[in-house]
């Protein structure tokens, strides 16, 4: 059942998955265990932003990583300045999204064509790992928050309730707080999507002269999709800087901008639950992989260890096999057997109508 573009059953349906997981886990998961969903919530929201400005939205970014990146350092060097996380939290997400706007303004009323686009934005992203994994002395800070370089920063203050400096999130808390996210973040997009805006930039997608014909500007409409993209990804690098505690340059690297696009890859494009599907399934088998590294580094360095033949293998097996995504090559499938009755009863009935004819 439809409704204004909506799928209602759908929608239900994620709406039941979703609070259950996130009512039930803290119950009977143990805490490490909630620890690294609670970094898959995070980064399914991060695999939300590039399946809006790439699924829909048909703009190829490589710098989705970035805007991340963005939001992580804006996050944390505000936290050591402010102490307490409201205003972080909102200069997290404004900061990549003024950023956004700006690298877009050029880009698309520049007319720079889909390839360059692609290329623009993985330069600024090496641009941006090479110029922050460059600070390393102590003259390189802002405020009292040190850059640190290549050795990050550490030791970032907590998230608080707005308002209260007391009342740090907890782990636990931050479960609730990245799951509640991610849900609003989906229906949100959802939302935007059925609206005439979300039409829109899908027409823009599939014929942007036809579009252009008919009146609408593709340029605003692109530009709109990019800063919506990067204010979700800044949103995702604050949560991620809270998460971890810490943010390096690593978070600006290529494994990091490959890794977005394969994630929309592997659960297809064109679909926001596809995106978040792909992202748990391959953070789920990089962290296991992980684990049979040596210990003595952290969690992030086992996966990002991995993480350029894992992601090389899986990119090239799904682009062979399944070109289209996990989640439309399942819904083909699944459309194909409950045609597939229909088909044999229509078949069965036709001998009969020609003896009666």
């Amino acid at each position: 059942m439809k409704s204004g573009g909506l799928n209602i059953l759908g929608l239900a349906l994620v709406g039941i998955v979703g609070l259950a997981f996130l009512l039930l886990t803290p119950r009977f998961a143990e805490l490490d265990r909630v620890l690294e969903l609670t970094i898959y919530m995070i980064m399914a929201i991060l695999a939300l932003s590039l399946a809006l400005i790439w699924g829909y939205g048909g703009i190829l970014c490589f710098g989705q990583s970035a805007f991340f990146g963005l939001g992580a350092y804006t996050y944390a060097i505000a936290m050591f300045n402010i102490g307490e996380s409201t205003v972080p939290v909102l200069l997290a997400v404004a900061l990549p999204a003024g950023f956004a706007a700006l690298l877009g303004y050029f880009i698309f009323y520049g007319r720079i064509s889909d390839v360059y686009l692609g290329v623009i934005t993985l330069t600024v992203t090496l641009i941006l790992f090479n110029s922050v994994n460059s600070t390393a002395g102590p003259e390189f800070h802002i405020g009292t928050a040190r850059l640190g370089g290549f050795n990050g920063i550490p030791g970032i203050p907590p998230l608080n309730w707005p308002g209260n400096k007391s009342a740090a999130v907890d782990l636990e808390g931050m479960f609730y707080l990245a799951t509640a996210s991610l849900l609003v973040t989906y229906f949100g997009l959802r939302l935007l999507l059925a609206s005439r805006f979300g039409r829109v930039i899908v027409g823009i997608r599939e014929n942007e002269r036809r579009a252009e014909l008919l009146g609408y500007d593709p340029r605003a409409y692109k530009l709109v999709t990019f800063v919506i993209g990067g204010a979700l990804a800044g949103f995702a690098g604050c949560l991620f800087a809270n998460w971890g505690n810490f943010v390096s340059p690593t978070i600006f690297g290529l494994a990091q901008s490959a890794q977005i696009i394969i994630w929309v890859i592997v659960g297809g494009r064109g679909t926001l639950i596809g995106p978040i599907l792909g992202c748990i399934g391959i953070q789920w088998l990089t962290t296991a992989l992980g684990a049979n590294q040596p210990s003595g580094s952290d969690w992030w360095a086992r996966i990002m260890a991995n993480a350029p033949l894992i992601f090389g293998i899986i990119l090239i097996a799904f682009v062979l096999l399944v070109p289209k995504g996990l989640v439309p090559t399942l819904a083909d499938w699944g459309g194909r057997l409950l045609r597939w009755p229909l088909r044999r009863a229509s078949l069965a009935l036709k001998p009969k109508r020609a003896e009666e004819g």
